[in-house]
């Protein structure tokens, strides 16, 4: 009988790498994500020394100086924009509560301006905030 006096060497995984790189890819995620708020519509805003921050949540409105305009991040015109307000799904929330975003520039006529609030009233929104920009 054999007696050894060799001590077996035990196999070893660093796991540092990997966590470095986790890391990475979750850094990474948050970061990108945070830039996916706002779509890629161009508009001069009105300025207002007085205004007041606002979350921007729910339902956005945009209006270009040309008179495109989008829902969210889908371009719509006066006339179909209450037929996606009546269709639009706000998870539970009341009409009258759900807030609604109006991004106007500042060369879009009043009168444009009251239509989008007449629709919206008509469809029972009525929580309307008007986005600027600060001075």
């Amino acid at each position: 009988m054999r007696v050894s006096n060799r001590k077996k060497r035990g196999v070893a995984v660093d796991l540092t790498p990997m966590i470095d790189v986790v890391f990475q890819l979750i850094l990474f995620f948050l970061v990108s994500t945070t830039f996916a708020l706002l779509p890629a519509i161009n508009v001069n805003l009105p300025e207002s020394s007085t205004a007041q921050g606002a979350e921007i949540a729910g339902i956005t409105i945009t209006v270009q100086s040309n008179g495109k305009m989008w829902f969210n991040d889908e371009q719509v015109s006066l006339k179909t924009l209450g037929q996606k307000l009546a269709s639009f799904d706000t998870e539970g929330k009341k009409k009258d509560e759900y807030p609604v975003t109006l991004e106007a520039d500042e060369n879009v006529t009043n009168g444009s301006i009251v239509k989008i609030f007449d629709i919206l009233r008509e469809q029972g929104f009525v929580s309307i905030n008007l986005r600027t920009s600060d001075k």
